[in-house]
């Protein structure tokens, strides 16, 4: 019996040995030289700071662009309201030479903020009011033909997407029947199988090509004359001379274009544009031969 009662008597050790494993140990506190570590503190007291340091990454390298390449909201709030590196405001700077249009300064600047953004046609316009004041700048004469070029330029290329509408609005006329039959002779009739619809496009399309190349000839012209302001400026310039007969030739003014070529020639014979110039030369002796 001594037996068997100490034989029972093991087996709740056994169990609370079994019991003891099976029970989770507590979990261990850090040390505390750990605790007050700056980010081990974070992770335990404060994790809303990390939270608030996500916002602020946000923030400042998303929203606003710092950091990086791309344009935010930084920028977009600046070329909104044009402030910033640029200067002073395009709007200021209106108001300013309204004020004093004889302040030839500030017509200059604003010149420059309209260049900034690309606005060509108001860049001319306050340029002209400048050398109206300044008639002797030769570098705001040559700034004022190069935006006049410009303006040139972006006529040549709305008069070729005009062009490009018209075509494309009208039928094709590559497999269109023999015009001596009674049906291409329907098909060539304005009042036939012509769309209406594609019709008026072609018109509109057409009579913005004109505008365009009227437009075209008439910034061409400006520029050309420009030019020849500033070559009275500087008659020794061979760069302005060059720039004044290409100009002219585009003007179609091919008297003034052999002109200033040959001046050119005259001016510097061996210059390393010499060939090139004899090329244009003899391009404009013909073109002025054929206008007759």
């Amino acid at each position: 019996m001594a037996r068997g009662t100490q034989h029972r008597k093991r087996r709740p050790a056994q169990n609370a040995r079994a019991a003891a494993v099976a029970t989770p140990s507590k979990k261990q506190r850090p040390p505390q030289w750990q605790e007050q570590l700056f980010f081990q503190r974070l992770r335990t007291h404060a994790k809303w700071a990390y939270v608030a340091l996500a916002a602020a990454f946000v923030l400042t390298f998303v929203l606003l662009g710092v950091g990086s390449g791309s344009t935010g909201i930084g920028d977009a709030l600046q070329n909104a309201f044009n402030f910033g590196s640029g200067g002073t405001s395009i709007g200021k700077l209106e108001k300013k030479v309204q004020k004093h249009p004889k302040n030839a300064n500030a017509w200059h600047d604003l010149a420059t903020a309209y260049e900034q953004k690309q606005r060509t046609q108001d860049a001319v316009n306050a340029l002209e009011r400048y050398t109206v004041l300044r008639p002797k700048d030769s570098g705001a004469l040559d700034e004022l033909a190069s935006q006049y070029t410009t303006l040139a330029q972006n006529y040549a290329t709305d008069y070729q997407t005009a062009q490009a509408d018209a075509q494309a609005a009208q039928p094709s006329t590559a497999f269109a029947p023999s015009s001596s039959t009674t049906f291409g002779k329907i098909f060539s009739d304005p009042a036939g199988l012509q769309d209406p619809i594609g019709s008026v496009i072609a018109s509109q399309a057409q009579q913005r090509a004109q505008t365009a190349y009227s437009d075209y000839r008439s910034a061409e012209q400006n520029a050309e004359s420009t030019f020849q302001r500033l070559a009275k400026l500087t008659p020794t310039d061979v760069t302005v001379q060059y720039q004044l007969g290409q100009s002219a030739m585009a003007a179609s003014d091919f008297k003034a274009a052999v002109a200033a070529f040959s001046k050119f020639l005259k001016l510097s014979p061996n210059d390393v544009e010499a060939p090139r110039v004899k090329q244009l030369l003899t391009s404009a002796r013909a073109q002025l031969s054929a206008s007759g």
